[in-house]
């Protein structure tokens, strides 16, 4: 092992000798310049991962951009060369291999911050010199020389620069509106014209039209440094996008907090407990009751289709519609039919599930009414028989001719009645079984006895360890769940 590092080192200082006072300049420059670009890509990579809710994929193109331009830069000197056993054809076929390929982040980088019409070019481009690279790769297969490929990748790469100055002129000229170029836009802009005309001299040097050093690694630094400034500046401002989202969700899950009831009614011979779970920061599950006096009561429970900020809203629109309906509290069907057309014509991607319960302890009825929603299920008798009452129209907001039907129920003492949105049923395991209306049922016949505020809270926690949610595996649905109990 320290014969190996010994003859390295005795390789590394002839090579070192035989080299003049600036090359020796040159290749310090080149290597400071290649350990600069790997810290940068390292940096970049490093921002990527601890930064990964913004999903900035520009920090990936700029740093695969950056190894490959510095590993480049490190395989054409003759110091680096001289610490590995390998042939100059080794590193020939390198650095002709990152020629080849580097192109290829680089554009990747563009394609996520430019305008849709240059988008389109670069996917022309992208493709031209995707086939490019497939023909030179079988060139190489049937023995062409990495120095008529050369010759060639000068021409390709003063072909790809024509190419795009037409097009950006032509975009320039032509007909359309012109948007102002963004600030991203053009700190990339006059980094690229630093590194293009530095490009040009370094292709001219190779078809040895002109004479001189290739200083091509300059402007490849100024156009990191852009290429930098642009990839953290959208991460930053991605994050700030970010976190403006959820303290815009916090505020609407407050005011859609403010539209659920604060409290649920107190009425003798009546206990009512209310669980509302959302899957997300806002949600379009809603209930929400019609108070007509001591012994009267009207419970809705609705599920908007979807979820997120739209469902809300769409639940807020139906408080509103809801309190509209106080005057005839007492009459399900012409409760879900006011809903109906209150809800009709607002919107056209979701509609609104709901059942609505009139609940008379004078009569010790039930009028119940309901529009595709989930049925009722109410536990009654001594055995605690579970009986599912399903009385369905159409679902509401969808069409407005659509009429609704309810059925009257006896209940007496003792009896326990559930209302649920289908986050319930649908709640599925790891196995994509769904909890469904007999393990429900099961559930409400084996724990009768219970207080309603514990049966509540009990059948969440089966339905959460049913699922499996946790933080790794997220709920499925909003779930809103209403229990009484006729005590």
């Amino acid at each position: 092992m320290l014969d190996g590092v010994n003859t390295s080192a005795v390789l590394v200082a002839q090579v070192v000798s035989s080299l003049s006072r600036s090359e020796l300049r040159w290749e310090f420059a080149n290597t400071a310049a290649a350990v600069a670009l790997l810290s940068i890509a390292l940096a970049a990579i490093a921002l990527f991962f601890f930064r990964r809710g913004t999903r900035e994929l520009t920090l990936i193109y700029f740093s695969l951009f950056c190894i490959l331009y510095a590993v480049r830069l490190l395989a054409e000197l003759p110091s680096f060369r001289s610490l590995f056993d390998e042939s100059p054809e080794f590193w020939s076929y390198v650095g002709w291999l990152i020629s080849s390929i580097i192109f290829f982040p680089g554009a990747l980088f563009l394609y996520q911050i430019v305008g849709e019409r240059l988008r389109m070019f670069l996917r022309w481009l992208l493709a031209a010199r995707a086939l490019y690279a497939v023909f030179e790769i079988f060139a190489v297969a049937f023995g062409v020389s990495l120095a008529k490929l050369g010759v060639a990748n000068n021409f390709k790469v003063l072909a790809t620069l024509v190419a795009t100055a037409l097009f950006l002129l032509a975009s320039r000229l032509g007909p359309g509106p012109r948007r102002r170029a963004s600030n991203e836009v053009r700190v990339l802009a006059a980094g690229f014209l630093v590194w293009l005309l530095l490009i040009l001299h370094a292709n001219l040097l190779g078809l040895k039209i002109l004479h001189g050093h290739n200083v091509e690694v300059l402007g490849a630094l100024v156009f990191v440094v852009c290429l930098g400034y642009v990839s953290a500046n959208r991460t930053f401002a991605n994050e700030e996008r970010l976190l403006a989202i959820d303290k815009e969700l916090e505020i609407a899950r407050r005011i859609q907090s403010s539209t659920l009831p604060r409290s649920v009614p107190t009425l003798p011979g009546l206990e009512i407990v209310a669980r509302y779970v959302p899957m997300s920061a806002v949600a379009g599950d809603f209930y929400d009751f019609l108070c007509v006096d001591e012994k009267r009561v009207g419970i809705l429970v609705a599920d908007v289709t979807g979820h997120g900020v739209p469902a809300a809203l769409i639940a807020s629109m139906l408080k509103v519609a809801f309190a509209g309906q106080a005057a005839h509290a007492q009459d399900p069907a012409r409760v879900l039919s006011g809903l109906n057309r209150s809800l009709c014509g607002k919107f056209d991607a979701h509609f609104v599930t709901a059942a609505y319960l009139f609940v008379d302890l004078e009569k010790s009825l039930l009028h119940y009414s309901a529009a595709a929603h989930p049925p009722l299920m109410l536990a009654s008798g001594p055995a605690g028989n579970v009986r599912e009452i399903e009385e369905n129209g159409l679902m509401l907001g969808m069409f407005p001719e659509a009429t609704y039907t309810a059925v009257e129920i006896c209940v007496g003492r003792g009896d326990r009645c559930l209302l649920y949105t289908d986050g319930i049923l649908e709640s599925k395991n790891a196995a994509h079984e769904e909890f469904g209306k007999s393990r429900c049922k099961q559930f409400l016949v084996t724990h009768r006895e219970i207080p309603a505020v514990r049966f509540a809270n009990t059948l969440l926690e089966n339905v959460a360890g049913f699922s499996g949610y946790s933080s790794s595996r997220a709920q499925g649905d909003d779930i809103t769940l209403l229990v009484l109990d006729f005590t």
